[in-house]
């Protein structure tokens, strides 16, 4: 049977910030999915969709939405966004966050899949490009090469859940995070060696920010470089800016990195995998990935799936608009 269908799949973008602007135009190119509205938590009124005519409504108009949704893509901050309204929507929708803050995943999926199993739904998180595609890719690369090291670099590029952490710091009025592979890293994991690279080895961040009025640049600044899980395990530079040159120089969203599996499947053979992103714009890509998880999950929520899911449990085939039938005869 065919996977396509005539009735699209109805979008619910909860957040308009870069990513649910980015999540309104991947929508737009795929003509199996249809936004039916965008929730915020500012005033509707005051909100621009990229597209015209897509509804705009509060966030607290929610619960008004049930059965007139199939998938909501949530596009709000993993520092402080994410764990609240995750759990609280699944319990009611099907839902697809880009939850990515790596070390409080396990916690975030188990409080997902509580809300989502109590309520009948089906929720994905931590989808994106990494946590996302980069995990499949470490998880493939070791399972082919099985001797072997995995390491992952980010950027050079812009950061959205670090850039958002920036901008919750108390002091803070606008900031932009760059994260920078350091080169001799990139080529010590390419050559197969195996080098065993800490995670100050592999990367800095550079942080641009543009201080609000009366606050304290020291107290920003240490605030900043020991925020665990975002900061303290790297060598970060914080640079103090003023909001026309952060506008200037600063607001494009570019991004990318690597995944490099060096292995061996004998004595005398090398084997190097890698994985590479080169993106313009970091928002509309992860956007671009998530709208393709909403098709899987809405696909999965039908097969009777529910719960809490990751990119791991997903069919490669349910991403993709093509039915079974055409993936075997085009792609394979």
């Amino acid at each position: 049977m065919s996977k396509t269908s005539t009735t699209p799949i109805r979008i619910g973008i909860v957040g308009h910030g870069n990513l649910g602007r980015g999540v309104e135009v991947a929508v737009a190119h795929n003509p199996d999915l249809r936004t039916v509205a965008i929730f915020t938590r500012r005033d509707p009124a005051g909100l621009r969709p990229q597209v015209a005519a897509t509804p705009v409504h509060r966030i607290d108009e929610l619960p008004a939405f049930a059965g007139k949704v199939d998938v909501l893509v949530l596009c709000g901050g993993s520092k402080d966004d994410l764990p609240v309204q995750s759990p609280e929507l699944a319990a009611r929708f099907n839902i697809v966050d880009s939850f990515d803050t790596h070390a409080r995943i396990p916690e975030h999926f188990a409080a997902v899949d509580r809300a989502a199993r109590a309520g009948g739904t089906t929720a994905l998180i931590s989808a994106g490009w990494d946590p996302g595609l980069f995990s499949i890719n470490r998880v493939m690369g070791e399972a082919v090469l099985a001797d072997g090291a995995t390491y992952t670099f980010w950027g050079k590029g812009v950061s959205q859940g670090h850039s958002d952490a920036l901008r919750r710091v108390p002091g803070v009025a606008a900031a932009v995070q760059y994260t920078v592979p350091v080169d001799s890293a990139v080529q010590e994991a390419r050559s197969g060696t195996r080098a065993e690279l800490t995670t100050r080895q592999k990367h800095t961040r550079e942080c641009y920010v543009v201080l609000a009025p009366g606050a304290d640049a020291q107290a920003v600044r240490e605030a900043i470089v020991t925020m665990p899980n975002y900061f303290a395990d790297y060598d970060s530079t914080v640079h103090f800016v003023d909001a026309d040159e952060l506008a200037r120089d600063h607001a494009r969203m570019p991004h990318g990195g690597f995944v490099i599996r060096s292995g061996n499947t004998s004595d005398a053979a090398r084997q190097v995998i890698e994985y590479r992103l080169q993106l313009d714009s970091n928002p509309e890509f992860t956007a671009s990935v998530l709208v393709a998880y909403a098709r899987a999950v809405h696909r999965l929520h039908a097969m009777g799936e529910r719960g809490a899911r990751t990119v791991f449990d997903v069919p490669p085939g349910l991403l993709s608009p093509r039915s079974a039938e055409e993936l075997r005869r085009d792609y394979l």
